[in-house]
C-alpha cells in the first residue's frame, strides 16, 4: 500500500535517522512551514498544502492547495483529510511534534482521527515513534529502550501488556493515570500491547 508522508513545520534535528523511515514510493505532502525540511529530507513535494502564514508560497511545479488563514482545520489536518479522500490508508507524520505544544497536541488528535478512519498512522520525531493502539494491538521490540502508554480518548479497559518489565493483564488505564509511563521490553523479547476497550497512544522511545 502506498503511503502518504505529511511533513509539518516542527523542528527535525536528527535528519538521517528520520530519512531512514522513508520509502521510494512515498507520496509527499508538505504543509506550509514543513517546506523548510524539503531539502534536508531530499524528497520533492507531490502536494503542498497551507495558508502560508509560516512559509512563503514557493509557487512550485507541484500541485498546491492554498488554504484560508481563518479555518477550522490545521494545515496538517487538512492534508490528512485530503490524502484520505485520495485513497491513502497508510500515513507517516514528520515535523509534527516538538516546539509548540498546541500543534503537537493537535497532531496527536490527528492520529486519533486517522485511526478512526481505519488508517494506519505513525508519527516520528527525533526521539520517538507514536501511534494509536486498540484491539488490533501493537508490538515493541527490545531495540527500543522504553515505551509508554497514554489514554487520550475516554476510558480504556482490558489493557494487556506482555513481554515487558511491567506487565498488565486486563487493566484499566484512565486519562488521569501515569500507570503506562516508561515501561521496558524484556531483553530478547517483543512486548505486545492490546486494549479491548478504548484507544491508547503508544510512544516507542527510539533513543535516550
Amino acid at each position: 500500500m502506498k503511503r502518504a508522508v505529511i511533513v509539518g513545520g516542527a523542528p527535525i534535528g536528527r535528519i538521517e535517522s528520520i530519512r531512514s523511515y522513508l520509502r521510494a514510493d512515498d507520496f509527499f505532502i508538505y504543509c506550509d512551514g514543513g517546506l523548510r525540511h524539503m531539502a534536508a529530507l531530499g524528497r520533492k513535494a507531490d502536494l503542498i498544502v497551507g495558508d502560508f502564514d509560516s512559509c512563503e508560497n514557493p509557487h512550485a511545479a507541484a500541485e498546491t492547495i492554498v488554504l484560508p488563514h481563518e479555518k477550522d482545520d490545521t494545515d496538517s489536518y487538512y492534508a490528512a483529510k485530503e490524502a484520505l479522500r485520495r485513497g491513502y490508508r497508510d500515513f507517516l507524520l514528520l515535523g509534527a511534534s516538538g516546539a509548540r505544544l498546541d500543534h503537537t497536541l493537535g497532531n496527536l488528535a490527528l492520529l486519533l482521527m486517522l485511526h478512526e478512519a481505519g488508517a494506519r498512522a505513525l508519527l516520528v520525531d527525533d526521539y520517538a515513534e507514536m501511534e494509536i493502539v486498540a484491539q488490533e494491538g501493537a508490538r515493541v521490540s527490545d531495540r527500543y529502550p522504553y515505551f509508554s502508554l497514554f489514554n487520550l480518548d475516554g476510558s480504556a479497559g482490558g489493557v494487556t501488556v506482555t513481554g515487558a518489565k511491567y506487565p498488565l493483564c486486563g487493566a484499566a488505564l484512565p486519562c488521569d493515570s501515569s500507570l503506562g509511563v516508561s515501561n521496558e521490553p524484556l531483553p530478547g523479547q517483543t512486548a505486545e500491547i492490546r486494549a479491548l476497550e478504548g484507544r491508547l497512544l503508544l510512544i516507542r522511545v527510539r533513543e535516550e
